[in-house]
């Protein structure tokens, strides 16, 4: 897998950094696998910048065992391309891209620090070069730098988060537990640990939002006067 890392793209005005890395995920599977796109939240301070929530979002992107960093770099670069191309004016973005294997204990240590810590640009950017990851600012402060770095941490632990896009399927509103299941969810439960095969869920959101869970794309719901609602997690 190779994961490619969005954060800080937007202002109050524009839109967000989930809905603009779901538009690059859906340009990027014209020539790329793309299994998915994770939203992840991070450590809202008064001292840190945000829009509105403090996310950044995650385009998975399924490859072969014996892939090579150029490809990442080719991936960078389409990316970046949309991302100036859709540069906001007041936000301060940064891009990361890392294969699996560039992946290591201490960047899933970043993005777990970067949930709950105030982090700097510093670390981010010695903890890209010392694992030979792609990273860069594209505008304002760059401190977007963080929160890419720190997203590509957290979405290889296959836990945290939720998804936004599953194998550019998008669902809204209510579903039957079949349709769900074919979009590439893996599985539905209750909260309490029951597994859902059949009937309809009802969901409240825009999006149907699964969360990953061991490696797996979990719905979760709650079951209320007999119906089944989603729930949105992360």
């Amino acid at each position: 897998m190779i994961y490619v890392c969005l954060d800080d793209t937007d202002n109050l005005e524009s839109r967000g950094t989930g809905k603009l890395s779901r538009t690059i995920a859906n340009e990027l599977s014209k020539n790329y696998p793309v299994y998915g796109v994770t939203r992840h939240q991070l450590y809202k301070h008064p001292e840190i910048p945000y829009t509105s929530h403090n996310t950044c979002s995650v385009i998975h992107i399924e490859t072969d065992d014996d892939i090579d960093v150029k490809y990442n770099d080719e991936l960078f670069e389409a990316v970046k391309f949309e991302m100036m191309a859709d540069f906001i004016d007041g936000s301060d973005p940064g891009l990361a891209v890392a294969h699996e294997d560039q992946i290591k204990p201490a960047l899933t240590a970043f993005g777990n620090d970067a949930k709950y810590k105030i982090l700097n640009q510093q670390l981010a950017r010695g903890l890209a070069k010392n694992l030979g990851i792609r990273l860069e600012g594209l505008g304002g402060t760059e401190d977007g730098v963080i929160g890419a770095m720190a997203g590509i941490g957290l979405a290889h632990t296959k836990n945290d988060g939720r998804f936004l896009l599953v194998k550019n399927n998008k669902l809204k509103g209510s579903n039957t537990v079949e349709t769900v299941l074919n979009s590439g969810v893996d599985a539905v439960y209750t909260i309490d640990g029951r597994l859902v095969t059949k009937g309809v869920i009802v969901n409240d959101s825009k999006l149907t939002k699964p969360c990953p869970v061991n490696g797996e794309v979990i719905l979760f719901v709650v079951e209320e006067n007999g119906l089944l609602k989603a729930v949105n997690r992360g």
